[in-house]
């Protein structure tokens, strides 16, 4: 893999008042262009084109492009996660909280289609860089730990069958969102049906509720 040499970066001026601000706007632009070209394919002159920043100013705050690209991958699993947390499950029936979750990533994915595609281009590296990263692994665990949450409560409450894996459970629910929006435009060519329709979406999102309820449930 051929990767872009940096420059040595000068620190940022005394102008530069909002780091964080800097940070942001950088991986925003960055996450779509990695979306759209990989991490071969992306070129740091076309972010620092499209962002308020230098390609020097690019390399002082993330190091290269593979640095950019880890952060800009942090940043798509963190806010996913983000807005798990603020679904505020914790007082809803079992039943209630999973759909909650299930609705949730399915519009999350639905509206942020850069970070499936971020995450198939991270499989094609064998997840290479995320293994590098200890802030996706802290995040992702609070995902499965909401899960198991509200499924021993459900298994407590005689709702849920008993014996399942949280992290199946996890799994069964990303593979329905996550298919619904990487495989799109190969089902709308191949099966001559605008699968992205507002129509179809709707029915799609009230049928993966229900798979993910008979899955889990104890009496379906």
């Amino acid at each position: 893999m051929r990767t872009e040499n940096p420059v040595k970066a000068p620190r940022p001026s005394a102008r530069t008042q909002d780091p964080e601000g800097t940070r942001q706007n950088i991986i925003e632009v960055a996450s779509q262009e990695f979306a759209e070209n990989g991490l071969a394919g992306a070129r740091i002159d076309e972010i620092a084109a499209k962002t308020r920043f230098s390609k020097r100013m690019i390399y002082y705050y993330f190091r290269d492009k593979e640095g950019l690209y880890l952060s800009a991958l942090e940043h798509a699993y963190s806010q996913v996660r983000e807005g798990e947390a603020h679904l505020d499950i914790d007082g809803l029936a079992p039943t209630e909280a999973l759909q909650r979750i299930t609705e949730f990533t399915f519009d999350h994915h639905h509206q942020h289609e850069a970070f499936i595609r971020m995450v198939m281009i991270e499989n094609i590296h064998g997840a290479q860089y995320l293994k590098k990263s200890e802030a996706i692994s802290r995040l992702n665990v609070t995902a499965i730990s909401h899960i198991q949450a509200l499924y021993e409560k459900g298994v407590g409450e005689g709702v849920f069958r008993p014996g399942l894996d949280p992290l199946d459970i996890h799994w069964q629910i990303s593979a329905l969102c996550f298919f619904n929006v990487s495989n799109r435009a190969t089902f709308s060519h191949l099966f001559g049906r605008d699968m992205g329709a507002q129509s179809v979406q709707k029915a799609l999102r009230q049928n993966t509720v229900e798979m993910v309820a008979r899955y889990v449930m104890l009496h379906p």
